[in-house]
């Protein structure tokens, strides 16, 4: 039996700096608000761009981005980059995979360098539950079209030598899942992209312009007319919520219940190193993801902080014990200096899949709930959420993660999926 992992992946090069832009405001305008827009998206973020550029794709731009501070500052900034699809339910399979394979076209599509590196993914199996639920996600994947394998610990050790194998420690290696197509990206080389292209397209990036209400009227009140901010208010014809974690505040001025919690998410890097991670390693048991940046420090991160809040902090005791995770999993890094450390802030749904799609009002649609896991799904969320909007229902790959759903009871339950952040 051949393994797709047998040979460490390898990073992908650096562009030539001469391609990279010195000052990377200038890849978009400076827009002044108009009075009114066909479409306002409300989040600058990841995915507020990416669904700003599908929209020109389908001929609308006539669309304003607004961003409350500087463009991709929030969680698109204090994300892990990580990129997978090899999800456990079909609907999440779906999403991600769909994105995954934008991904993979990515560079191309916005004329902008992005450093997608396909180095694959290792989701460690500590236990013998573990293993039977890996074995379970392989197959599931498999069923979906997706690449996935189920390594033996000698086979992991050839994906990714650092990792402690050896069986006398706290929580054995006794395998794990693969996915050699899975990678990271440049973050804010993504978020610059999408800016560009939509910029270039006729789309108005507005910074600094914070939302603070909502015009309300039609029939029985049941549309948004038009959005209150700290530069005026705007006409809407049509209004795509895309904030992440203070999607709850946005939702709290419509007076639409939701359920979602916001906690701070965690992550921190090394000092740089010489290239020796040559993949991506993720553990439940012990809790903890590991990858190496394109420049040579080591990204690290495990799960959310169990306090709600919006505060772009956390608590020393969970990186405290990244690090003891880490430094179990990869004796090798007992020595390395921790650089710095940072939080985003997140919004966890009770099943732990995003909120997407319609709402109440008729021409208001929903993205939030993404929790951990928003990035991987950037493009593939940006495409099936401007189709979305621009046709005023959801799309198939996103039907399943309507808010209803907490109403029929048809949830989509990707915990463990999402037991570490990632």
């Amino acid at each position: 039996m051949t393994h797709a992992g047998t040979t460490a992946p390898t990073t992908a090069p650096t562009p030539p700096g001469a391609d990279l832009p010195e000052h990377p405001e200038s890849l978009w305008r400076s827009a002044e608000p108009k009075r009114s827009y066909d479409v306002v998206i409300v989040g600058g973020g990841g995915h507020g761009l990416a669904t700003a550029h599908y929209l020109a794709k389908l001929g609308i731009t006539n669309v304003a981005v607004l961003e409350k501070g500087w463009l991709a500052g929030g969680n698109m900034a204090r994300n892990t980059t990580l990129i997978r699809s090899n999800y456990l339910l079909d609907e999440s399979a779906g999403i991600y995979e769909h994105a995954l394979k934008l991904w993979e076209g990515l560079e191309e599509d916005l004329g902008y360098p992005i450093l997608f590196s396909q180095r694959g993914v290792l989701n460690l199996a500590h236990t013998e539950q573990d293993v039977r639920d890996s074995v379970r996600r392989v197959e599931a994947n498999k069923l979906n079209g997706i690449d996935a394998e189920w390594l033996e610990p000698d086979e992991v050790a050839k994906v990714c030598p650092i990792v402690n194998v050896s069986g006398d420690i706290r929580y054995p290696v006794q395998g794990a899942t693969f996915q050699a197509r899975a990678g990271i990206a440049k973050h804010d080389y993504v978020a610059w992209g999408f800016a560009r292209r939509s910029s270039e397209a006729g789309i108005d990036i507005i910074e600094n312009c914070e939302v603070s209400g909502f015009v309300t009227g039609g029939p029985g009140g049941d549309r948004v007319t038009g959005v209150r901010t700290t530069r005026g208010d705007i006409a809407a014809g049509t209004v795509a919520l895309c904030a992440a974690g203070h999607t709850s505040v946005l939702l709290d001025m419509l007076g639409v219940p939701a359920p979602l919690q916001s906690h701070p998410l965690q992550a921190l890097v090394s000092e740089l190193l010489e290239p020796v991670h040559p993949t991506i390693v993720m553990s439940n048991a012990v809790h903890v993801y590991v990858s190496q940046a394109h420049k040579g420090e080591l990204v690290m991160g495990a799960g959310v902080d169990s306090y709600n809040g919006y505060g772009q902090r956390g608590a020393f005791h969970i990186i405290e014990r990244q690090m003891a995770a880490a430094v179990e999993l990869f004796p090798v890094f007992a020595r390395a200096h921790l650089l710095r450390s940072w939080a985003g802030v997140v919004d966890v749904t009770p099943d732990a899949s995003p909120i997407v799609g319609s709402t109440p009002y008729a021409n208001v649609f929903l993205n939030c709930g993404w929790g951990t896991g928003g990035f991987k799904a950037t493009p593939g969320l940006g495409a099936a959420f401007a189709d979305t909007v621009a046709h005023g229902r959801p799309h198939p790959l996103i039907a399943p993660f309507g808010l209803d759903r907490f109403v029929t009871g048809a949830l989509v339950d990707e915990h463990g999926a999402a037991a570490v952040a990632h």
